[in-house]
This record gives structure tokens, sequence and C-alpha cells, in this order.
């Protein structure tokens, strides 16, 4: 069992949002072999169904940065991780990590975190007053074109970024490391030629990309400090079921999301 309050201070902190990810996308390439790296670092091999605490990026992130991860999915009430102070709490307990701080961020950055945000979506690329509200919790943040969703290699460009990034940083100085990863937000069509439309194959394909990426991001946590993980989705999207697509709306395929949380003390990629 993971406690929180027991590994801020001592242990880095990743939490990736693969944004729009379906739960029942992320599961079917688990199975059908699509994601190796994945495979290797969830706990049992599997991810956890969870509800999105949000149905659009920006709404789901606000509710993450305030400690509102994605909500087991089973009935409650369920623990948080971290919590920010607030009077008549029923997710608060002796395991949560509370910090007197309006979001986590700046929680962490007070208890001696180095906060860092490697930015996807448009709701993190600082063009813009609104693009600018969540990068601008952190103390480091970064966004190119190159990390958006029309950039068909944008994961190995943020995974490359952030393995620059913790390279810089003192070994000693704790990290919290946030990174929103685009691929598998709509247009997914890319990673699977020959489609002609997005559906839960497309993305599928995107998360296949995405999980290709990843093994220098966890080898270099790995080198570096234990580190507690937390991989999910912000939200679900919908391709076309009972008539609805996209998301902000109310549907099972946008608030089932994948969820898993673990510990890293070392990643070793397979050999290619």
């Amino acid at each position: 069992m993971i406690r929180a309050a027991d590994l801020v201070g001592t242990h880095d902190i990743l939490l990736v949002t693969l944004d729009s990810l379906r739960y029942d996308v992320a599961s079917a390439a688990l199975a059908a072999g699509q994601t190796p790296t994945l495979s290797r670092l969830l706990p049992g091999g599997a991810w956890e169904r969870r509800h999105a605490p949000g149905s659009f990026t920006y709404a789901a992130h606000q509710a993450i940065f305030a400690g509102f991860l994605p909500t087991p999915a089973a009935p409650g009430p369920h623990q948080r991780h971290f919590a920010l102070s607030f009077e008549g709490s029923r997710t608060t307990g002796p395991d949560t990590a509370v910090f007197d701080a309006p979001d986590i961020v700046s929680g962490l950055a007070g208890r001696g975190y180095h906060t860092l945000c490697i930015g996807g979506v448009g709701f993190f690329n600082q063009r813009s007053a609104l693009g600018r509200v969540l990068p601008s919790l952190f103390a480091e943040s970064h966004w190119r074109p190159a990390f958006g969703v029309q950039a068909g290699d944008s994961t190995a460009a943020q995974v490359g970024l952030a393995v620059e990034r913790i390279a810089a940083l003192p070994p000693e100085r704790r990290l919290f490391l946030f990174i929103n990863i685009s691929a598998t937000h709509p247009p997914t069509r890319p990673y699977r030629p020959g489609a002609s439309r997005e559906s839960p194959e497309t993305q599928a394909a995107a998360l296949a990309y995405a999980d290709s990426a990843l093994p220098p991001l966890f080898t270099a946590l790995g080198r570096r400090a234990p580190t507690l993980c937390i991989l999910c989705a912000d939200h679900g999207t919908a391709f076309g079921e009972d008539g609805y697509h996209g998301h902000r709306l109310a549907h099972p395929t946008v608030w089932d999301v994948p969820y898993a949380e673990f510990l890293v003390n070392a990643f070793i990629p397979e050999a290619t």
C-alpha cells in the first residue's frame, strides 16, 4: 500500500496524464501486447478502472492539481494521496499528504520540490491567457509545437526534454514532474495508416506509440531517486457510442479512465 504522506520529501513524484485515453482502449491494448513498457510497470500488469474528475482537460487538471485524482470506481469513500487543507473533507486521512496551499504543485514546492511541467495539448501551450493558467502553477514549464497534438512524434520529444531536465537537477533536490501526453488525444488517425476516422483502434495505436517512447523517462527517474509514479487519463472520449462524439459530456466512455500507481527504484529497458 502506498502512503503518500510518508513519501513526500524522500521520493520524487511523477504524474503522467495520457490525455483523453479511455479505460477500455488502454485495457484492450495491454491485453493485446501493444504496450509492453506499461505491461512491465503496471501493478499486476493491469490498469485500474477509475472515474475521471472532469469531462475535459482543463476541468480535470484543475481537479487533479487540487488533489482530486481519478476516483476508484468502487463505492467509497476513498482516501486520497494528496489534499489541500479544508474543513469537512471525508477523503483525507492519515495516509494523505496534506498541504496548506491552493494547489498540490505549490504545496510540493513548499516542501522543497522543484516543480516541472512538460505540456501537451492546447491548455498547456502558453499561447494565450487560458493556455498559461495550468503551466503557471509550476516553477518550470515547457511547451513547443513538437509536443502538441499535431506532432507525430510528440511523446518522444516530451520524454527527451524530461530526461534532459532531470539530468540538470541536483540529485539531492526532490522533483515533481508532470507530463501531459498529447499523442492519445484526437487526432489519432495518423498512428493507424489508412484509418478514415477516429476510433478505439486509432487511439490504441497512438497509445502503442507513446508506450514505445516512455522507457528513457523511467530509466532516468530510476537512476536518480525512488519515485512515486502515477499514470492516468484525465478523461476519456466517445467515438460514436450512443451517438456521442468527443468529450465534455457525461458518458461512460468519457468517465471511465485507466489509472495506475507504483514505485520505481530502478527501471532497465528491455534490450532491442
